[in-house]
């Protein structure tokens, strides 16, 4: 029994309290947003964006009253994940078994949500249900007057390094698209590369000249085939990336064996990184360096958690990442890349790219750096009213 008055619980290498086993999950309540965007990023764009960044905000109300915040933030270029799956999911198939549930045992509410949306090749809709891990870490932080990092048994530094997003249509756009990074006090830029190999290196070298100094981290998102992939990294390595992010489609197992033997650079996985299990295949088959954190992508922070001890054990690296999370997604991130140490600037481009928020203090980064929350659960307060104001904006 600790000095709390609650047992520990480890699940995996994670440690949760058992705490208040008389509270339910009496409503969870869904509130549908497109964050309106203040820059181009490619995700973004199309006849079917939208006209902004698309998330689900969830509130979970427990029997005592206590209000639990979190949020899925499907992108339908990224992944097959919509905001209306989002919603019908929650809805329709997750609210109906997960009331009544006790919030602490978040073993037993991902094994009923991934019973009642099953697995394909891996975990089946794990942003949809991010969002419900995020929001019951939230209740029981603030159930227990502890940060989710301290329920971990961490704390958390009082700020994150944050690298600028680069994803220039052309050349001519790059130099402006620095100086803005540069203006904002950011000091380190990750850049979105593929299809065009030229084009790639072109941009690296540039971005070198530049910022020598900067941690330069270059993310495929899947773009390449495997002979464009074995041409570009070599030269991409030449021409100063240090670290090369996700370059195939996550099931060209054989095509990341083959890179990896070539060598040239650190290969970090992202997309197809979902459970814990996927990220022991991918490390036995000797497909990669390291991971491309997203607890947005993996299903919430308990497989986050899980895969960073993973990585951790097998000695690989973890850099920090996002899908350009609004608000309680990034409070998410910010706490868990702080409390495990993150010795990278965060890929985390919220801010860059979101132009509204529905927290009282909004995440405005200074310097580069961005503040952590350091409050009970994720450490940050949802207006309510501003909610109700881009739920309306939205529709």
């Amino acid at each position: 029994m600790s000095a709390l008055g609650f047992s520990a619980l480890s699940l995996g290498g994670e440690v949760y309290a058992e705490y208040r086993q008389d509270l339910a999950i009496e409503r969870i309540d869904i509130f549908p947003v497109r964050y309106p965007t203040v820059m181009r990023f490619k995700f973004f764009e199309g006849p079917t964006s939208g006209g902004g960044r698309p998330a689900v905000l969830i509130k979970i109300t427990a029997s005592d009253g206590t209000i639990g915040w979190g949020e899925s933030v499907p992108i339908p270029r990224w992944s097959y994940e919509t905001l209306e799956g989002a919603v019908s999911t929650i809805e329709h198939y997750l609210k109906p078994i997960l009331i009544g549930r006790n919030p602490f045992d978040l073993e037993a509410i991902h094994k009923l949500m991934n019973k009642e949306i099953a697995n394909g090749f891996t975990t089946g809709a794990p942003i949809t249900k991010a969002g419900i891990d995020i929001a019951l870490h939230d209740l029981m932080g603030k159930v227990a007057g502890l940060n989710i990092a301290q329920l971990w048994g961490r704390t958390t530094p009082d700020e994150l390094l944050l690298s600028w997003t680069l994803n220039p249509k052309t050349l001519d756009d790059l130099d402006p698209l620095i100086d803005k990074g540069l203006e904002r006090g950011y000091e380190n830029f990750n850049i979105k590369v593929a299809p065009d190999t030229d084009f790639d290196v072109a941009m690296a070298k540039r971005l070198r000249e530049r910022v020598p100094g900067t941690f330069l981290w270059a993310d495929a998102n899947g773009g390449y085939d495997l002979s464009a992939a074995l041409d570009a990294i070599p030269r991409l390595a030449d021409a100063g990336v240090d670290v090369l992010e996700q370059p195939l489609r996550p099931n060209r197992i054989t095509g990341y064996q083959e890179i990896k033997r070539q060598g040239a650079l650190p290969i970090y996985l992202d997309e197809g990184m979902v459970a814990p299990s996927d990220l022991l295949e991918f490390i036995k088959l000797g497909c990669c360096d390291g991971i491309a954190m997203k607890p947005a992508r993996c299903g919430g922070l308990r497989s986050a958690v899980q895969q960073i001890e993973i990585a951790h054990d097998a000695g690989l690296g973890f850099l920090g990442s996002g899908l350009t999370d609004p608000d309680v997604s990034l409070a998410a991130s910010l706490i868990l890349y702080g409390a495990f140490g993150l010795k990278r600037p965060a890929a985390l481009n919220g801010p860059q790219f979101l132009g509204e928020s529905v927290i009282t203090e909004p995440f405005v980064p200074k310097g580069g750096k961005v503040r952590i929350p350091r409050g009970p659960g994720l450490g940050i307060e949802v207006d309510e009213e501003k909610l109700k104001a881009l739920v309306k904006a939205s529709s």
